[in-house]
């Protein structure tokens, strides 16, 4: 048997669709999304099997210039380190925007020299259709892309095609992970980070940039999951945000996720929700490890 398996990088700026994309191409959603720029902090791994194919992709924080904090620092870490040791990128831009941001993550693909997917993303939202084809021709000549595709991530456009061409890159090799496996992540981390998509959703604009979640206990008891999740910021006065007037803003927050996490888990869970401080944790080294943001090895 002719197997086929690797691992593929998702990459781009913040807020371009990476995880979207990828959410589509498993056929069922793995990472967390929103329009805040920055949702995805982690390095997360969507297996997707199909036959003798096994395509393991990386999903990866949005490469920007910003290196101010420590959070920052690791974000950007996490996603440049995540070119390396892929047998494909797939570099995610939006149709008609070429930023800094993108100079910045070409001059990293030139360094790696490793072989990337181009995919126009939001195709969909084109006022002008006859703008793409010029676009497609002038970025076509800033790097020696194996293959260009214009995509919509959110409406499945070309995105069969998209995946066709990843797997014809893919080493003839054992799958590496069991056929089952959707990702490498435990279900704490995978719970955690539903509550932090829906504390991004339901605060908007109220949401202190500086705040991350930690599941603190998870264990199953009377047929139910009884799971415990810290909400961590950085002042006292971002507490009373989050709970809301008489609590209302963090009892939907926590509705929104369990409605989630039951779906994930498959069974009814009991969530509770706490809010703590930790001042400065993003800018923290020390802070941020003990929160769960730790180099790959």
């Amino acid at each position: 048997m002719n197997t086929r398996c690797g691992y593929v990088a998702i990459i781009g700026r913040p807020n371009v669709g990476k995880s979207t994309l990828l959410n589509h191409l498993l056929g069922q959603k793995l990472s967390i999304t929103s329009r805040k720029p920055q949702t995805t902090r982690h390095r997360l791994l969507g297996i997707k099997t199909e036959g003798e194919n096994q395509i393991v992709y990386v999903d990866t924080p949005g490469l920007h210039q910003d290196r101010h904090n420590a959070m920052n620092r690791y974000l950007n870490r996490t996603a440049s380190t995540s070119i390396d040791d892929v047998d494909v990128v797939v570099w995610l831009v939006e149709a008609l925007q070429w930023t800094d941001q993108e100079q910045h993550i070409l001059g990293l693909l030139e360094k790696s020299q490793q072989p990337v997917i181009l995919a126009v993303n939001k195709i969909d939202k084109l006022q002008d259709k006859s703008k793409l084809l010029p676009f497609l021709d002038k970025i076509a000549q800033r790097y020696p892309f194996i293959d260009i595709f214009p995509i919509s991530a959110l409406r499945n456009t070309n995105l069969q095609a998209l995946e066709t061409n990843i797997i014809k890159r893919l080493p003839t090799q054992p799958h590496i992970f069991a056929e089952d496996d959707i990702t490498d992540r435990s279900e704490r981390f995978l719970v955690a980070e539903i509550v932090r998509e829906k504390l991004v959703r339901t605060l908007g604009a109220e949401l202190p940039y500086r705040l991350t979640v930690q599941t603190e206990h998870f264990k199953q008891e009377d047929g139910l999951i009884h799971i415990s999740s810290v909400i961590w910021v950085e002042k006292s006065s971002q507490k009373g945000i989050i709970i809301g007037k008489q609590g209302q803003k963090l009892k939907s927050v926590g509705e929104a996720a369990r409605k989630d996490i039951n779906e994930l888990l498959g069974c009814k869970t009991y969530l509770q929700l706490w809010v703590k401080v930790k001042e400065n944790w993003s800018n923290s080294e020390e802070a941020l490890q003990q929160l769960g943001y730790k180099d790959e090895l």
